[in-house]
Protein backbone atom coordinates (compact mmCIF):
# COMPACT_ATOMS: atom_id res chain seq x y z
CA UNK A 1 0.00 0.00 0.00
CA UNK A 2 1.67 3.10 -0.62
CA UNK A 3 1.31 6.46 1.50
CA UNK A 4 -1.78 8.14 -0.74
CA UNK A 5 -3.69 5.02 0.17
CA UNK A 6 -2.37 4.77 3.90
CA UNK A 7 -3.38 8.80 4.22
CA UNK A 8 -7.07 7.82 2.61
CA UNK A 9 -7.19 5.17 5.13
CA UNK A 10 -6.79 7.43 7.24
CA UNK A 11 -9.40 10.20 6.83
CA UNK A 12 -12.61 9.63 9.15
CA UNK A 13 -15.85 11.58 8.13
CA UNK A 14 -15.16 13.34 11.20
CA UNK A 15 -11.40 14.99 9.73
CA UNK A 16 -13.19 15.97 6.52
CA UNK A 17 -16.25 18.19 8.32
CA UNK A 18 -13.87 19.40 10.35
CA UNK A 19 -11.50 20.71 7.73
CA UNK A 20 -14.41 21.95 5.57
CA UNK A 21 -14.98 24.58 8.68
CA UNK A 22 -18.27 25.69 7.59
CA UNK A 23 -20.03 22.16 6.59
CA UNK A 24 -20.57 20.69 2.93
CA UNK A 25 -23.24 23.47 1.98
CA UNK A 26 -20.93 26.58 2.60
CA UNK A 27 -17.97 25.52 1.71
CA UNK A 28 -15.45 28.20 -0.04
CA UNK A 29 -16.72 28.62 -3.75
CA UNK A 30 -20.06 28.08 -3.08
CA UNK A 31 -19.51 31.82 -2.51
CA UNK A 32 -18.96 32.19 -6.18
CA UNK A 33 -22.54 32.11 -7.19
CA UNK A 34 -23.27 35.37 -5.60
CA UNK A 35 -19.66 37.72 -5.20
CA UNK A 36 -18.05 39.06 -7.77
CA UNK A 37 -14.73 38.20 -8.57
CA UNK A 38 -12.99 41.22 -6.95
CA UNK A 39 -13.91 39.62 -3.66
CA UNK A 40 -12.71 36.21 -4.02
CA UNK A 41 -9.66 34.10 -3.09
CA UNK A 42 -8.55 31.17 -3.02
CA UNK A 43 -7.48 28.26 -0.90
CA UNK A 44 -8.41 30.06 2.31
CA UNK A 45 -6.04 32.86 2.16
CA UNK A 46 -5.81 36.23 1.40
CA UNK A 47 -4.40 35.87 -2.23
CA UNK A 48 -7.04 37.66 -4.71
CA UNK A 49 -8.32 35.40 -7.35
CA UNK A 50 -6.38 35.17 -10.65
CA UNK A 51 -8.83 36.96 -13.13
CA UNK A 52 -9.70 39.08 -10.01
CA UNK A 53 -10.47 42.29 -12.56
CA UNK A 54 -6.83 44.77 -12.37
CA UNK A 55 -6.05 47.85 -13.06
CA UNK A 56 -3.19 48.37 -16.52
CA UNK A 57 -0.51 50.64 -16.24
CA UNK A 58 -2.27 53.59 -17.19
CA UNK A 59 -5.46 54.21 -18.04
CA UNK A 60 -5.96 52.25 -21.58
CA UNK A 61 -8.20 53.39 -24.54
CA UNK A 62 -10.13 49.27 -24.88
CA UNK A 63 -11.14 47.43 -22.51
CA UNK A 64 -12.26 44.24 -24.79
CA UNK A 65 -11.00 43.59 -28.10
CA UNK A 66 -12.46 41.45 -30.86
CA UNK A 67 -10.30 39.64 -32.96
CA UNK A 68 -11.56 38.76 -36.61
CA UNK A 69 -9.14 36.30 -37.70
CA UNK A 70 -8.80 35.93 -41.31
CA UNK A 71 -6.47 32.64 -41.74
CA UNK A 72 -5.19 31.40 -45.18
CA UNK A 73 -3.93 34.77 -45.83
CA UNK A 74 -6.50 37.27 -47.56
CA UNK A 75 -4.95 38.60 -50.73
CA UNK A 76 -4.67 42.20 -49.99
CA UNK A 77 -4.25 43.08 -54.03
CA UNK A 78 -7.52 41.80 -54.65
CA UNK A 79 -9.08 43.97 -51.61
CA UNK A 80 -7.01 46.70 -50.27
CA UNK A 81 -3.96 47.60 -51.67
CA UNK A 82 -4.83 48.62 -55.27
CA UNK A 83 -2.13 48.55 -57.47
CA UNK A 84 -3.16 49.95 -61.42
CA UNK A 85 0.49 48.95 -62.32
CA UNK A 86 0.32 45.29 -61.73
CA UNK A 87 -2.66 45.66 -64.56
CA UNK A 88 -0.19 46.87 -67.07
CA UNK A 89 2.72 44.30 -66.80
CA UNK A 90 0.15 41.20 -66.60
CA UNK A 91 1.28 38.31 -67.89
CA UNK A 92 5.27 39.41 -67.81
CA UNK A 93 7.97 38.76 -64.95
CA UNK A 94 9.09 41.29 -62.03
CA UNK A 95 12.48 42.59 -62.56
CA UNK A 96 15.00 40.61 -60.42
CA UNK A 97 15.59 43.96 -58.58
CA UNK A 98 12.54 43.45 -56.94
CA UNK A 99 11.93 40.51 -56.07
CA UNK A 100 16.28 40.24 -54.61
CA UNK A 101 16.61 37.17 -53.10
CA UNK A 102 12.94 36.20 -52.25
CA UNK A 103 12.14 32.25 -52.47
CA UNK A 104 8.35 30.84 -52.88
CA UNK A 105 6.99 27.87 -52.03
CA UNK A 106 5.14 27.16 -54.87
CA UNK A 107 6.15 29.73 -57.75
CA UNK A 108 9.57 30.91 -59.40
CA UNK A 109 10.76 33.85 -58.90
CA UNK A 110 10.09 34.85 -62.11
CA UNK A 111 6.46 33.67 -62.65
CA UNK A 112 4.68 35.96 -64.35
CA UNK A 113 2.40 39.23 -62.85
CA UNK A 114 -1.32 39.08 -61.97
CA UNK A 115 -3.05 42.11 -62.33
CA UNK A 116 -6.04 43.10 -59.86
CA UNK A 117 -9.27 40.90 -60.47
CA UNK A 118 -11.82 43.82 -59.44
CA UNK A 119 -11.72 47.40 -59.52
CA UNK A 120 -11.50 49.63 -56.60
CA UNK A 121 -13.43 52.82 -55.88
CA UNK A 122 -12.68 55.00 -53.11
CA UNK A 123 -15.77 56.03 -49.85
CA UNK A 124 -16.56 57.97 -47.35
CA UNK A 125 -15.33 61.10 -46.39
CA UNK A 126 -11.46 59.78 -45.97
CA UNK A 127 -11.19 58.57 -49.15
CA UNK A 128 -10.02 54.99 -48.43
CA UNK A 129 -9.88 53.13 -51.59
CA UNK A 130 -11.37 49.39 -51.38
CA UNK A 131 -12.35 46.62 -53.58
CA UNK A 132 -15.84 46.48 -55.29
CA UNK A 133 -16.32 42.96 -53.49
CA UNK A 134 -16.30 45.07 -50.15
CA UNK A 135 -19.63 47.37 -50.47
CA UNK A 136 -20.67 46.67 -46.88
CA UNK A 137 -17.08 47.19 -45.56
CA UNK A 138 -17.41 50.78 -47.55
CA UNK A 139 -20.18 52.07 -45.84
CA UNK A 140 -18.13 52.25 -42.65
CA UNK A 141 -14.50 53.18 -43.78
CA UNK A 142 -14.57 56.12 -41.77
CA UNK A 143 -14.89 54.07 -38.78
CA UNK A 144 -11.68 52.30 -40.15
CA UNK A 145 -7.67 52.45 -39.66
CA UNK A 146 -6.32 50.53 -43.12
CA UNK A 147 -2.96 49.79 -42.37
CA UNK A 148 -1.37 48.93 -45.43
CA UNK A 149 1.98 48.32 -44.87
CA UNK A 150 2.32 45.36 -42.07
CA UNK A 151 4.60 42.43 -42.79
CA UNK A 152 6.04 39.31 -41.27
CA UNK A 153 9.12 37.12 -40.53
CA UNK A 154 6.97 34.02 -41.34
CA UNK A 155 5.99 33.03 -45.15
CA UNK A 156 4.05 29.42 -44.05
CA UNK A 157 0.52 29.14 -42.56
CA UNK A 158 1.13 27.78 -39.27
CA UNK A 159 4.77 29.53 -37.51
CA UNK A 160 3.08 32.66 -39.10
CA UNK A 161 -0.59 32.47 -37.62
CA UNK A 162 1.50 31.98 -34.68
CA UNK A 163 3.57 35.09 -34.77
CA UNK A 164 0.32 36.67 -35.24
CA UNK A 165 -1.41 35.31 -32.19
CA UNK A 166 1.57 34.56 -30.00
CA UNK A 167 4.32 36.61 -30.76
CA UNK A 168 6.60 33.63 -31.81
CA UNK A 169 6.79 31.62 -34.49
CA UNK A 170 6.71 28.05 -32.36
CA UNK A 171 4.20 26.34 -30.30
CA UNK A 172 3.86 27.57 -26.42
CA UNK A 173 4.06 30.99 -25.86
CA UNK A 174 0.83 32.60 -24.40
CA UNK A 175 -1.25 34.05 -27.09
CA UNK A 176 -2.54 37.86 -27.23
CA UNK A 177 -5.91 36.79 -25.52
CA UNK A 178 -3.95 35.10 -22.54
CA UNK A 179 -1.44 37.98 -22.23
CA UNK A 180 -5.05 40.28 -22.26
CA UNK A 181 -6.73 38.15 -19.81
CA UNK A 182 -3.76 37.69 -17.27
CA UNK A 183 -2.78 41.32 -17.29
CA UNK A 184 -7.06 42.74 -16.92
CA UNK A 185 -8.50 39.85 -15.51
CA UNK A 186 -12.26 39.04 -16.37
CA UNK A 187 -15.22 41.16 -15.78
CA UNK A 188 -17.65 38.11 -16.46
CA UNK A 189 -19.17 35.68 -13.45
CA UNK A 190 -20.94 33.19 -15.55
CA UNK A 191 -18.97 33.14 -19.37
CA UNK A 192 -15.42 32.53 -20.21
CA UNK A 193 -13.38 35.72 -20.36
CA UNK A 194 -11.33 34.49 -22.91
CA UNK A 195 -13.74 32.67 -25.80
CA UNK A 196 -12.48 31.54 -29.66
CA UNK A 197 -14.89 30.82 -32.68
CA UNK A 198 -13.85 29.36 -36.17
CA UNK A 199 -16.14 29.33 -39.39
CA UNK A 200 -14.11 27.78 -42.51
CA UNK A 201 -11.76 24.72 -43.13
CA UNK A 202 -9.31 24.35 -40.35
CA UNK A 203 -6.49 26.19 -38.62
CA UNK A 204 -2.75 25.57 -39.47
CA UNK A 205 -1.90 26.75 -36.25
CA UNK A 206 -4.48 24.53 -33.93
CA UNK A 207 -5.09 25.17 -30.73
CA UNK A 208 -1.73 26.98 -30.28
CA UNK A 209 -3.28 29.95 -31.17
CA UNK A 210 -5.55 30.21 -28.24
CA UNK A 211 -2.66 28.68 -25.69
CA UNK A 212 -1.55 30.35 -22.66
CA UNK A 213 1.53 28.90 -23.37
CA UNK A 214 3.60 29.02 -20.18
CA UNK A 215 0.75 30.99 -18.26
CA UNK A 216 -1.41 29.21 -15.99
CA UNK A 217 -4.02 27.34 -18.18
CA UNK A 218 -6.49 29.75 -16.43
CA UNK A 219 -5.64 32.04 -19.43
CA UNK A 220 -6.50 29.68 -22.39
CA UNK A 221 -9.08 30.53 -24.52
CA UNK A 222 -12.25 28.56 -24.36
CA UNK A 223 -13.73 27.04 -27.60
CA UNK A 224 -17.19 27.35 -28.66
CA UNK A 225 -19.01 25.19 -30.47
CA UNK A 226 -20.42 26.18 -34.28
CA UNK A 227 -24.07 24.43 -33.43
CA UNK A 228 -25.21 22.04 -30.63
CA UNK A 229 -24.38 23.09 -27.01
CA UNK A 230 -20.78 25.54 -27.15
CA UNK A 231 -19.50 23.25 -25.01
CA UNK A 232 -19.50 19.84 -25.04
CA UNK A 233 -20.90 18.15 -21.96
CA UNK A 234 -22.32 21.47 -20.23
CA UNK A 235 -25.41 19.95 -19.93
CA UNK A 236 -25.99 17.60 -16.51
CA UNK A 237 -26.88 13.79 -17.21
CA UNK A 238 -30.46 12.71 -16.76
CA UNK A 239 -31.22 12.32 -13.44
CA UNK A 240 -28.97 15.22 -12.01
CA UNK A 241 -30.64 18.03 -10.83
CA UNK A 242 -29.45 21.61 -10.10
CA UNK A 243 -29.05 20.61 -6.17
CA UNK A 244 -27.37 17.83 -6.95
CA UNK A 245 -24.79 19.14 -9.77
CA UNK A 246 -24.23 22.07 -6.94
CA UNK A 247 -23.67 19.48 -3.65
CA UNK A 248 -21.12 17.41 -5.90
CA UNK A 249 -19.11 20.34 -7.06
CA UNK A 250 -19.10 21.30 -3.59
CA UNK A 251 -17.37 18.25 -2.03
CA UNK A 252 -15.14 18.31 -5.36
CA UNK A 253 -14.12 21.76 -4.96
CA UNK A 254 -13.42 21.08 -1.01
CA UNK A 255 -11.04 18.62 -2.17
CA UNK A 256 -9.03 20.66 -4.29
CA UNK A 257 -9.10 23.47 -2.30
CA UNK A 258 -7.16 21.50 0.69
CA UNK A 259 -4.82 20.02 -2.02
CA UNK A 260 -4.38 23.77 -3.33
CA UNK A 261 -3.70 25.04 0.40
CA UNK A 262 -1.15 21.94 0.49
CA UNK A 263 1.03 21.79 -2.86
CA UNK A 264 0.08 25.78 -4.33
CA UNK A 265 0.06 24.08 -7.83
CA UNK A 266 -1.90 27.17 -9.75
CA UNK A 267 -2.98 24.44 -12.38
CA UNK A 268 -5.42 23.36 -9.34
CA UNK A 269 -6.94 26.89 -9.19
CA UNK A 270 -7.42 26.68 -13.42
CA UNK A 271 -9.56 23.07 -12.17
CA UNK A 272 -11.23 24.95 -9.87
CA UNK A 273 -12.21 27.85 -11.79
CA UNK A 274 -13.17 25.06 -14.79
CA UNK A 275 -15.55 22.75 -12.34
CA UNK A 276 -17.66 26.17 -11.28
CA UNK A 277 -17.49 28.23 -14.54
CA UNK A 278 -18.75 24.48 -16.07
CA UNK A 279 -21.74 24.83 -13.59
CA UNK A 280 -22.44 28.63 -14.15
CA UNK A 281 -22.18 27.98 -18.03
CA UNK A 282 -25.55 25.13 -17.97
CA UNK A 283 -26.96 28.84 -17.35
CA UNK A 284 -25.54 31.44 -19.16
CA UNK A 285 -24.59 29.59 -22.60
CA UNK A 286 -28.07 28.61 -24.01
CA UNK A 287 -29.01 32.23 -22.95
CA UNK A 288 -26.06 33.70 -24.86
CA UNK A 289 -26.75 31.57 -27.55
CA UNK A 290 -30.75 32.07 -28.24
CA UNK A 291 -30.33 34.90 -30.22
CA UNK A 292 -34.44 34.97 -30.30
CA UNK A 293 -34.24 38.40 -28.61
CA UNK A 294 -32.10 40.30 -31.20
CA UNK A 295 -34.55 42.45 -34.00
CA UNK A 296 -35.11 41.17 -36.54
CA UNK A 297 -33.38 44.08 -38.06
CA UNK A 298 -30.46 43.33 -36.02
CA UNK A 299 -30.53 39.73 -37.78
CA UNK A 300 -30.78 41.38 -40.94
CA UNK A 301 -27.88 44.33 -40.10
CA UNK A 302 -25.50 41.06 -40.08
CA UNK A 303 -27.41 38.69 -43.05
CA UNK A 304 -28.02 36.34 -39.74
CA UNK A 305 -29.96 33.17 -39.96
CA UNK A 306 -30.09 32.66 -35.99
CA UNK A 307 -30.39 28.74 -36.51
CA UNK A 308 -27.74 28.13 -38.63
CA UNK A 309 -23.88 28.38 -38.12
CA UNK A 310 -22.06 30.82 -40.08
CA UNK A 311 -19.54 33.74 -39.73
CA UNK A 312 -22.71 36.38 -39.62
CA UNK A 313 -23.89 34.43 -36.23
CA UNK A 314 -20.34 34.27 -34.68
CA UNK A 315 -19.83 37.92 -35.07
CA UNK A 316 -23.48 39.19 -33.80
CA UNK A 317 -22.14 36.24 -30.81
CA UNK A 318 -18.84 37.99 -30.37
CA UNK A 319 -20.86 41.34 -29.80
CA UNK A 320 -23.43 39.35 -27.36
CA UNK A 321 -20.46 37.99 -25.64
CA UNK A 322 -18.59 41.44 -25.01
CA UNK A 323 -22.02 42.80 -23.91
CA UNK A 324 -21.86 39.78 -21.10
CA UNK A 325 -18.35 40.66 -19.75
CA UNK A 326 -16.02 38.53 -22.02
CA UNK A 327 -13.18 40.25 -22.37
CA UNK A 328 -11.19 39.04 -26.05
CA UNK A 329 -12.86 37.22 -28.53
CA UNK A 330 -11.17 34.99 -31.04
CA UNK A 331 -12.91 34.66 -34.17
CA UNK A 332 -11.41 32.68 -36.98
CA UNK A 333 -12.47 32.66 -40.39
CA UNK A 334 -10.35 29.92 -42.76
CA UNK A 335 -10.43 29.49 -46.42
CA UNK A 336 -8.54 32.25 -47.28
CA UNK A 337 -5.57 30.20 -49.07
CA UNK A 338 -5.88 31.36 -53.25
CA UNK A 339 -3.11 29.03 -54.44
CA UNK A 340 -5.87 28.87 -57.46
CA UNK A 341 -8.75 31.04 -58.91
CA UNK A 342 -7.76 33.96 -56.34
CA UNK A 343 -10.96 36.01 -57.40
CA UNK A 344 -12.96 33.06 -56.92
CA UNK A 345 -11.37 32.84 -53.68
CA UNK A 346 -11.82 36.16 -52.20
CA UNK A 347 -15.26 37.09 -54.05
CA UNK A 348 -16.73 34.05 -52.18
CA UNK A 349 -14.96 34.64 -48.52
CA UNK A 350 -16.08 38.36 -48.88
CA UNK A 351 -19.45 37.45 -49.39
CA UNK A 352 -19.02 35.55 -45.80
CA UNK A 353 -17.53 37.65 -43.96
CA UNK A 354 -17.46 41.33 -45.62
CA UNK A 355 -21.46 42.13 -44.50
CA UNK A 356 -20.82 40.45 -40.42
CA UNK A 357 -17.86 42.59 -39.91
CA UNK A 358 -19.46 46.22 -41.25
CA UNK A 359 -22.63 45.21 -38.93
CA UNK A 360 -20.38 44.61 -36.04
CA UNK A 361 -18.61 48.21 -36.51
CA UNK A 362 -21.86 49.24 -36.80
CA UNK A 363 -24.03 47.51 -34.16
CA UNK A 364 -21.04 48.15 -31.65
CA UNK A 365 -20.82 51.88 -32.42
CA UNK A 366 -24.86 52.63 -32.23
CA UNK A 367 -24.39 50.46 -28.76
CA UNK A 368 -21.84 53.06 -27.33
CA UNK A 369 -19.66 49.85 -27.13
CA UNK A 370 -17.19 50.63 -30.16
CA UNK A 371 -15.14 53.77 -28.29
CA UNK A 372 -13.92 51.21 -25.81
CA UNK A 373 -13.91 47.56 -27.73
CA UNK A 374 -11.17 46.93 -30.40
CA UNK A 375 -12.02 45.32 -33.67
CA UNK A 376 -8.85 43.53 -35.58
CA UNK A 377 -9.39 42.12 -38.96
CA UNK A 378 -6.62 40.66 -40.60
CA UNK A 379 -4.76 37.48 -41.91
CA UNK A 380 -1.25 36.17 -40.98
CA UNK A 381 0.39 37.61 -44.30
CA UNK A 382 0.00 38.89 -47.57
CA UNK A 383 -0.42 37.29 -51.48
CA UNK A 384 2.18 37.77 -53.89
CA UNK A 385 1.92 40.30 -56.72
CA UNK A 386 2.26 37.32 -59.09
CA UNK A 387 0.70 34.51 -60.38
CA UNK A 388 0.80 30.94 -59.18
CA UNK A 389 -0.03 28.48 -62.02
CA UNK A 390 0.73 24.75 -61.42
CA UNK A 391 -1.12 22.08 -64.27
CA UNK A 392 0.41 19.50 -61.94
CA UNK A 393 -1.28 20.47 -58.73
CA UNK A 394 -4.48 21.55 -60.70
CA UNK A 395 -3.29 25.71 -60.07
CA UNK A 396 -4.10 28.35 -62.37
CA UNK A 397 -4.62 32.22 -61.44
CA UNK A 398 -3.78 31.93 -57.96
CA UNK A 399 -1.23 34.10 -55.71
CA UNK A 400 1.23 32.30 -53.43
CA UNK A 401 2.54 33.41 -49.94
CA UNK A 402 3.83 37.07 -49.16
CA UNK A 403 5.32 38.11 -45.89
CA UNK A 404 6.85 40.94 -47.23
CA UNK A 405 3.73 43.36 -47.30
CA UNK A 406 -0.16 43.20 -46.72
CA UNK A 407 -2.72 44.85 -45.34
CA UNK A 408 -5.03 44.49 -41.87
CA UNK A 409 -7.69 46.82 -40.11
CA UNK A 410 -8.28 48.03 -36.93
CA UNK A 411 -11.81 50.02 -35.49
CA UNK A 412 -12.77 51.60 -32.29
CA UNK A 413 -11.04 51.18 -29.42
CA UNK A 414 -8.55 54.08 -29.28
CA UNK A 415 -7.56 53.70 -33.06
CA UNK A 416 -7.92 56.78 -35.18
CA UNK A 417 -10.60 56.48 -37.26
CA UNK A 418 -11.16 57.11 -41.11
CA UNK A 419 -7.39 56.78 -41.96
CA UNK A 420 -5.07 54.86 -44.16
CA UNK A 421 -1.68 54.69 -42.57
CA UNK A 422 1.21 53.00 -44.74
CA UNK A 423 2.18 51.92 -48.47
CA UNK A 424 3.51 49.61 -50.11
CA UNK A 425 5.39 50.11 -53.94
CA UNK A 426 3.15 50.18 -57.14
CA UNK A 427 3.87 46.70 -57.62
CA UNK A 428 2.41 45.40 -53.89
CA UNK A 429 5.65 44.08 -53.13
CA UNK A 430 7.80 46.10 -51.04
CA UNK A 431 6.36 48.41 -47.86
CA UNK A 432 7.77 52.23 -48.66
CA UNK A 433 6.11 53.83 -46.27
CA UNK A 434 5.44 53.28 -42.34
CA UNK A 435 6.01 49.60 -42.27
CA UNK A 436 4.32 47.59 -39.29
CA UNK A 437 5.55 44.49 -37.95
CA UNK A 438 3.63 42.08 -36.37
CA UNK A 439 5.24 42.57 -33.10
CA UNK A 440 4.41 46.86 -33.59
CA UNK A 441 0.88 45.70 -34.21
CA UNK A 442 0.97 43.56 -30.81
CA UNK A 443 2.48 46.84 -29.36
CA UNK A 444 -0.12 48.89 -30.51
CA UNK A 445 -3.02 46.61 -29.07
CA UNK A 446 -1.26 46.01 -25.57
CA UNK A 447 -1.07 49.63 -25.71
CA UNK A 448 -4.80 50.44 -26.34
CA UNK A 449 -5.65 48.14 -23.23
CA UNK A 450 -3.50 50.17 -21.17
CA UNK A 451 -0.13 47.97 -21.22
CA UNK A 452 3.45 49.18 -21.92
CA UNK A 453 4.16 46.03 -23.77
CA UNK A 454 7.85 45.94 -22.51
CA UNK A 455 6.80 45.86 -18.43
CA UNK A 456 3.69 43.53 -18.70
CA UNK A 457 6.25 40.38 -18.30
CA UNK A 458 5.79 36.80 -17.00
CA UNK A 459 8.79 35.11 -15.47
CA UNK A 460 9.47 31.84 -16.78
CA UNK A 461 12.55 29.60 -17.30
CA UNK A 462 14.81 31.80 -15.96
CA UNK A 463 13.76 35.00 -17.55
CA UNK A 464 10.94 37.69 -18.12
CA UNK A 465 8.71 36.78 -21.29
CA UNK A 466 6.79 39.01 -23.21
CA UNK A 467 4.38 38.94 -25.80
CA UNK A 468 6.41 41.32 -28.25
CA UNK A 469 9.48 39.37 -27.23
CA UNK A 470 12.49 41.42 -27.50
CA UNK A 471 11.06 43.51 -30.25
CA UNK A 472 7.90 46.23 -31.14
CA UNK A 473 7.56 49.58 -31.04
CA UNK A 474 3.68 51.42 -30.54
CA UNK A 475 2.41 52.64 -33.32
CA UNK A 476 1.46 55.95 -32.71
CA UNK A 477 0.27 57.52 -35.72
CA UNK A 478 -2.72 55.66 -35.69
CA UNK A 479 -4.14 56.05 -32.00
CA UNK A 480 -7.21 58.55 -31.70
Amino acid sequence: MNPLQQHCLNVTRRHFLRDCGVGLGKIALAGLLTESLAGRVLGGGTAPHPLTPRQPHFPGTAKRVIHLFMAGAPSQLELFDHKPELARLEGKPLPPSVIGGQRYAFIRPDAAVLGPRFKFGRHGQSGAELSEVLPHLSQVVDELCLIRSVHTDQFNHAPAQMLFNTGFAQPGRPCLGSWALYGLGAETQNLPAFVVMSTGSGLSGGSALWSSGFLPTLYTGIRFRNQGPPILDVNSPAGVDAQLQRQTLDVVAALNQRRLAADGDPEITTRLAAYEMAFQLQTSAPELMDLKSESAETLALYGCDPDKPSFARACLLARRMIERGVRFVNLYHEGWDAHSDVAGNVKSNAAITDRASAALVIDLKRRGLLDDTLVIWGGEFGRTPMVESNPALGRSQGRDHHPQAYSVWMAGGGIKAGLTYGATDDLGFHVVEDPVHIHDLQATILHCLGFDHERLTFHHSGRDYRLTDVHGSVVKAILA
